[in-house]
């Protein structure tokens, strides 16, 4: 399916900056049904397009277009949406306008409106970045939102967090071809460093320890590390990887003036009947600050994912196990009463 894109315009940003001629890419999936009441949004996390986790959608899912209206946004600065790889001067470079979380949601519920005219959302849902979205949805606009399902994400980032990501950015910023505040070429020896930092912060130590990369296809951890982890930050633009990196460290769902920094009283905002899913193994969203989130939440369960692959229990594309479990969570979800706005 052609790639759809919502034009907004001029969007101001909360640094204050304009984002003039500002593109939403997005696809859909399925037939919104006669009182809009089947719509299900599905985020994209970091680095990744809607073509990323469209598996995710089929009528042998949960999410299934049969039966729901499925739409993924695509965030700010992944390549699709408005970005860097695809900024015009003077607002190109080092002088690309950093967008939040939020600034990213205020688009999304702009585009359901204007283009199909959805007040209310059956379902907002994501993993990790995606999960933040789905935070900050249910955060910013409570009356809007029936059901939440949070996936290996946060409300707000945590500082151990943030370091973690600190690292990220350095690793890929010590190549050569990053001068003046952004990459001059395709910065092949830090994108790769970059993959090989990342795995081993994605994936548990018992995910190496019991060689589970062998259910991914790789003949060996070298062959795994190259081909699933190099290869796949050599597919990304890096100065896209920057603005996201930027974008998920800032993740907070009461950065605004709606709730002036209390995360608490954010929390407790959410009216929707909220599913919150941290893996056990998760190295950076770890299980602990999702059980304080959910401790300040009117209608929210935690349910651990016992899962051995980390972060990416919560996006199972080779791990069995995992992707009934979340399945069936989300089914659980969507079953159960809505929460009360």
């Amino acid at each position: 399916m052609d790639t759809k894109f919502f034009e907004a315009g001029n969007v101001t940003l909360q640094s204050g900056l304009t984002v003039r001629g500002a593109r939403l890419a997005y696809q859909t999936y399925g037939s919104l049904n006669a009182d809009r009441s089947n719509v299900i949004l599905l985020m994209t996390p970091f680095s990744a397009q809607h073509t990323d986790i469209e598996w995710l959608v089929g009528t042998h899912r949960t999410l299934d277009p049969s039966r729901y209206f499925i739409v993924i946004p695509n965030l700010f600065g992944n390549g699709l949406s408005s970005s860097p790889s695809n900024a015009v001067a003077p607002a190109s470079g080092s002088r690309w306008p950093q967008f939040t979380v939020a600034d990213n949601v205020q688009t999304q519920r702009r585009m359901l409106q204007e283009t199909f005219g959805i007040e209310r959302l059956k379902l907002a849902c994501g993993w990790s970045m995606g999960g933040m979205q789905a935070y900050h949805w249910a955060a910013l606009f409570p009356e809007c939102v029936e059901r939440l399902a949070v996936i290996c994400g946060a409300a707000k980032t945590s500082p151990h967090n943030r370091v973690f990501l600190e690292g990220v950015k350095a690793t890929l910023m010590a190549d050569a071809h990053f001068q003046d505040g952004y990459f001059t070429g395709i910065p092949e020896r830090g994108l790769r460093a970059l993959g090989r930092v990342y795995a081993s912060w994605a994936m548990s130590q018992t995910f190496y320890r019991e060689e589970l990369w062998r259910q991914t296809g790789c003949s060996s951890l070298e062959d795994y590390l190259v081909t699933n982890w190099e290869g796949n930050f050599l597919r990304r633009d890096a100065n896209n990887l920057l603005s996201h990196i930027w974008t998920w460290q800032h993740g907070d769902i009461s950065a605004n003036a709606l709730y002036g920094g209390d995360l608490s009283k954010a929390l407790g905002a959410i009216s929707a009947r909220a599913l919150i899913m941290p893996s056990a193994t998760d190295l950076y969203f770890q299980v602990e600050d999702n059980r304080l989130e959910v401790a300040r939440m009117r209608n929210a369960e935690l349910r651990i994912i016992d899962s051995s692959w980390g972060h990416r229990a919560g996006m199972p594309v080779h791990n069995p196990v995992d992707d009934a479990f979340i399945e069936a969570a989300l089914r659980s979800l969507l079953e159960a009463p809505a929460g009360q706005a």
